[in-house]
């Protein structure tokens, strides 16, 4: 019996295999029937965010398995920089991450060391145990693991954006993604990601990755951001959420109909 290491392309292959930027979601919901409902929108990935959402290691299994076979991309962010939850994370079958909060090419330098096994990194060995190796069905996975991880770093504070050309030159850093909440917040304009500053940083990031030949993401849900972004020549982009959808959805929904109650009309269908 022969079993492929990863049943789609690796996240930093799906990349390097196109010449359009890939465009995705956030997957927060902790749903394993909203991340289905999602995959099979055709969008090219979905982001699960365990950061900002109610994921542990079993809804992120879960939400892993109802993705499964659909052609998309699943990249999932852990909550923090931490070399026991990425080894936890990979042992759970993901191939692609997207840590959080990388400031520094020590950080950076400390990602891709737990994302891989000895000599290139930290990782512990338990592959017998673990999905990632299909309990030890794959065929030499200790060795071949490293070509369907990939890392993505988080470029999200002006301490990273000083930094973001001595991040980049880290080995093993597949991308990088730039979060502009966070960063209008580490420059004193919370809440604002639309403010010049705030934009003037995210596009001297892209021009940074694109001069090291490394792939650029960024989070942009107003549309003429986005555009503006994608103008501007990033590879990867998230434009929306599952669970903002949902909250802007009722909302019309309640906007539209929730006259009917206060005047005794009914609505018809």
């Amino acid at each position: 019996m022969s079993l492929r290491l990863t049943p789609e392309p690796s996240f930093k292959d799906a990349l390097a295999a196109t010449e359009r930027p890939l465009a995705g979601m956030w997957v927060c919901s902790g749903s394993p029937l909203v991340a289905e409902i999602c995959a099979g929108a055709s969008l090219d990935w979905l982001l699960i965010d365990a950061e900002h959402s109610p994921n542990g290691l079993e809804g992120i299994l879960a939400q892993l398995q109802a993705v499964n076979g659909y052609p998309v991309t699943a990249v999932v962010r852990p909550p923090a920089n931490d070399t026991v939850l990425i080894k936890q994370y990979l042992d759970l079958g993901v191939q692609s991450l997207l840590i959080p909060m990388v400031n520094t090419a020590d950080d950076a330098a400390a990602a891709v060391s737990a994302a891989h096994y000895p000599p290139l990194g930290v990782r512990g060995v338990g592959s017998a145990l673990a999905r990632s190796a299909r309990w030890n069905r794959i065929p030499d996975y200790l060795a071949r693991a490293s070509e369907t991880i990939t890392v993505i770093v988080q470029i999200e504070s002006t301490q990273a954006v000083d930094n973001v050309k001595e991040i980049l030159a880290v080995e093993g850093i597949d991308a990088v993604f730039i979060g502009p909440s966070d960063l209008a917040a580490s420059m004193g304009v919370l809440g604002q990601q639309d403010h010049p500053d705030v934009v003037a940083a995210v596009e001297h990031c892209i021009k940074v990755a694109k001069a090291a030949g490394k792939p650029v993401g960024v989070n942009a849900f107003a549309e003429a951001t986005a555009r503006r972004y994608l103008d501007a020549g990033v590879d990867f982009i998230l434009v929306g959420a599952d669970v903002a959808m949902l909250a802007r959805g009722s909302e019309a929904l309640a906007a539209r109909y929730a006259r009917y109650a206060d005047t005794g009309l009914t609505a018809s269908h």
